[in-house]
């Protein structure tokens, strides 16, 4: 009798442990089981180097959500970027986005400013003033080579 008492407890623990394991892996992986009230928006980027489906989506430095989607936007030649953010976060068509860096060389997210003088984007509204900033790999090569034109050369003597 004491033996089963002894399995039951030390089973209902693993089945304890089991479901801790699993939420946590859930949480940790960023992932959704139960969706959470959220819509779509979408930003038109000249590139979306460095982002990935699962980067955070901020406004005032706050996360409101996620990229949920990379792709093409083949009229415009545009990278397009689908974003769900927390249904409550008011974001206007006059809003601008900007993909940012965490950190001098941490992972990249979108900055959106949210406007507020037009009318509120519904869902799987478009983002249209969008900028990316200037790609510090591609400078540091430019300076490496000579290609950065240094202030006053060509210049007359």
């Amino acid at each position: 009798m004491k033996r089963f008492y002894i399995e039951t407890v030390v089973g209902i623990f693993v089945v304890i442990g089991l479901i801790c394991v699993g939420y946590m892996t859930v949480k940790l992986g960023k992932l959704s089981i139960f969706e959470e009230d959220t819509y779509t928006v979408y930003g038109r980027f000249a590139s979306v180097s460095g982002l990935r489906v699962g980067s955070s989506v901020e406004i005032f430095g706050i996360e409101v959500g996620r990229v949920v989607s990379l792709s093409i936007d083949e009229e415009r030649q545009m990278g397009m970027v689908g974003m769900k953010i927390k249904k409550g976060i008011k974001i206007y068509d006059d809003a601008t986005a900007v993909i940012k860096t965490a950190g001098l060389i941490g992972d990249k997210y979108v900055k959106i400013d949210p406007g507020g003088s037009g009318e509120l984007l519904k869902d799987k509204g478009i983002i249209t003033q969008t900028s990316v900033p200037a790609d510090i790999e591609d400078l540091i090569g430019r300076y490496a080579f000579g290609d950065v034109k240094k202030g006053g050369e060509g210049a007359s003597k």
